[in-house]
C-alpha cells in the first residue's frame, strides 16, 4: 500500500488545526497596549500549542519519509494520531482562556500524553511492516527521547495540582526538548543518500 494519501491527509488535518487555533485567538477590544496584554494567557498557549504542533508536523514528515509502505493498521494508528492531535485548538483555547487554571492545564497535559503515545504507536506499527532488522526500524531506535516525554508530562499533570503554572512551565521544557527535530530518520536517510 503506498503512502502518498496518508501523508496528504495528514498534511491537511495539520494545517486545519493550525487554522483552528489561530481563528481562536479573537481581537482584544481596545486599541492599547493594555488591551493587547489582556490576551497573554491565549496568545502562550496558542504559541506552545503551534511549537508541539509544528513539532509533530516535522516529526511525522520525517518519519514518513522513511517509511516504504503502510498497512492498514498503520492507516488507523495515523487516525489516531490525529484525533488526538486534533483536540489541541480546544485545550488550548480552554487553558488560554482560564488563564492556566487546573482543570484546563491538566486536560492539555493529558491530551499531549495520548499523542506522544499515539505516536509512539504509529511509529512501531511502521517499525513491524518494515521489519526488526530493517534500516526504517534501525532508525527507530528504541525512542528514548519519546518516553522521557510521556514521563514528563504525567509529571507535569500531578504538579499541576500543586500549582498549574509548574504543569505548564513542564510542557514547555518537554517542547524545548523536542524543538530541534527528532534526527533519528533526518539524519539517516541523508547519510544512506551520500548527502
Amino acid at each position: 500500500m503506498g503512502k502518498g494519501r496518508l501523508e496528504a491527509f495528514s498534511d491537511g488535518v495539520f494545517a486545519i488545526i493550525i487554522t483552528i487555533m489561530v481563528l481562536e485567538m479573537k481581537v482584544p477590544h481596545g486599541a492599547d497596549l493594555q488591551s493587547l496584554f489582556s490576551i497573554k494567557y491565549v496568545f502562550l498557549s496558542y504559541v506552545l500549542s503551534f511549537t508541539y504542533v509544528a513539532i509533530y508536523w516535522n516529526n511525522h514528515h520525517h518519519m514518513m519519509h522513511a517509511a516504504t509502505r503502510v498497512s492498514g493498521g498503520v492507516l488507523w494508528m495515523n487516525i489516531l494520531l490525529l484525533f488526538w492531535l486534533s483536540l489541541i485548538p480546544f485545550t488550548t483555547a480552554w487553558m488560554g482562556e482560564n488563564q492556566f487554571s487546573l482543570w484546563p492545564v491538566v486536560m492539555y497535559g493529558f491530551i499531549l500524553i495520548m499523542a506522544a503515545i499515539a505516536y509512539y504507536f504509529l511509529a512501531h506499527c511502521l517499525g513491524s511492516i518494515h521489519g526488526k532488522d530493517s534500516k526504517f526500524s534501525l532508525y527507530l531506535g528504541n525512542d528514548r527521547k519519546g518516553k522521557i516525554s510521556v514521563l514528563m508530562y504525567a509529571i507535569a499533570i500531578g504538579l499541576s495540582f500543586v500549582h498549574p503554572i509548574i504543569g505548564f512551565g513542564i510542557y514547555v521544557l518537554v517542547a524545548a526538548m523536542w524543538f530541534i527535530p527528532d534526527k533519528r530518520f533526518e539524519n539517516k536517510i541523508n547519510d544512506s543518500s551520500g548527502q
